[in-house]
């Protein structure tokens, strides 16, 4: 997990407003800035990537609706 964890932050670091909430266009996103050699570590690194930004998104809504 740890190296899954990694590789994600990293994207999200280099390309951070390339991901969003959806799975889909973020495996279409990572498709095109990264290369990975199996579909499953893809898949993995991009379903991490969209449950962070989930979450990154939620605290938004709660913050703004806190103010």
């Amino acid at each position: 997990m740890n190296r899954i964890k990694r590789i994600a932050m990293q994207l999200i670091e280099r390309y951070p407003d390339l991901f969003t909430t959806d799975f889909e266009s973020n495996k279409e996103a990572v498709k095109k800035v990264a290369i990975f050699r199996s579909k499953e570590l893809r898949n993995m690194v991009v379903g991490y990537i969209t449950d962070y930004m989930k979450d990154k998104y939620a605290e938004k809504q709660e913050v703004s609706a806190e103010a």
